[in-house]
Order: C-alpha cells, then structure tokens, then sequence
C-alpha cells in the first residue's frame, strides 16, 4: 500500500515539474531598444515589429540619464496627445523592467515631453498565454500555386499490339494435281511390284 502512494506521488510531483516548466518557457524577456536601450535613437516601430507580447513575458528598459525616465499612461487619449499630467507610474531605475501580469494595453513613454512627441512612446499590447494571431499577422493559408491548375488526364488506355500483316494464304491444291499425285504413286508402286515379280 505504501508503495502504491508513493508511485502516486511520484507521478503528481512529476507532472507539477512538468507543468510549472512549460509555463516559465512560455515566457519571454523583451530587452527594449537592445544594446542602444531607452532613448532618443531608438526606433520603436522597427523594434515592434514582429513582437507579441503575452501574460507573464517582462520587457526592460535600459534608461540612461533622468532626461530618458518611463512614464506609464492610462489611457490612450493621454499616450497619443503626450499628456503627462496624470502618470499610472513613474519609473526612474537606470533598468526598469517591467512584468506584463494581465491582457489588456499598456502604454509607456518618456518622461520629458519632447521625446514624447518625437516618437520615444511604447504601446503594448498584452495577450494571453494561449496562442492566439497576432492581428498584424495574417491568417495561416495553405501553399497554393499561381498556375491555372491541370486538368486531370483522361484514363490510361494502352495501345493496342501491332500484328503484322497476315501472310498471302496459298489457295489449296486443285484437284488435278491431287490426282496428278495419286497417279505418280501408283505408277510407282506397280513398277516396284513388276520389278520383283
């Protein structure tokens, strides 16, 4: 019996391990801007490009100097116009990096205004952990290629053999020459016949 409950513990902290693994890999640590970090030479659109974001990945922010502090904004209104006046969070660490916990947008910016609205802003949009499209990813269509396609063959149909053409057939003997045989045997045989009498 105590055997049996240790297999069946075993197997439960097997599948514990198994699962909490596949959750950490699923996660993805996006380093913003790279080796160049949060600044004024970053270009975000190319940065974004291709990127999906999803419950539990991190991004981190490289800041350098307080002139390249993250301000997090509410809502989308305020992120568009480069309205500061009422931040979620002010982020002043040189590395900021931030845990994206639930779905829904985030939208990040430069703390100065004038970067701002020179483009260093950051809108993120987190998914779930399931795989879902990305809306800026087309739908999955299978290959098909760019020529009319081929008419199905008609069915095999093999030659037929080629015969030779049939020999002239010789017509049969005429009776006369039957009888002109017959005669010349038994001309033959009563020869034989008068010679050994």
């Amino acid at each position: 019996m105590a055997e049996l409950l240790l297999k069946a513990f075993a197997a439960v902290f097997a599948a514990v391990v198994v699962l909490s693994g596949a959750a950490v890999s699923a996660q993805t640590h996006h380093v913003l801007g790279g080796d160049g970090g949060w600044g004024t030479a970053l270009d975000v659109g190319s940065w974004l490009s291709g990127r999906v974001f999803r419950v539990g990945d991190k991004i981190s922010f490289n800041c350098s100097g307080t002139d390249n502090n993250i301000v997090e904004l509410e809502s989308p209104e305020d992120f568009h116009s480069c309205d500061l006046s009422n931040p979620i969070k002010l982020y002043t660490d040189p590395i900021s990096q931030i845990e994206l916990k639930k779905e829904g947008a985030r939208y990040f910016t430069s703390a100065n205004p004038d970067n701002c609205k020179n483009g260093l802003k950051l809108h993120v949009p987190v998914e779930s952990q399931e795989y879902e499209p990305h809306p800026h990813e087309p739908p999955f269509e299978p290959f098909t290629p760019h020529e009319p396609p081929v008419e199905p063959f008609p069915p095999y149909d093999p030659p037929q053999p080629v015969r030779p053409p049939p020999q002239p057939v010789r017509p049969p003997p005429s009776a006369a020459a039957y009888l002109n045989n017959l005669s010349l045997v038994m001309f033959v045989g009563l020869l034989i016949c008068y010679v050994v009498v």
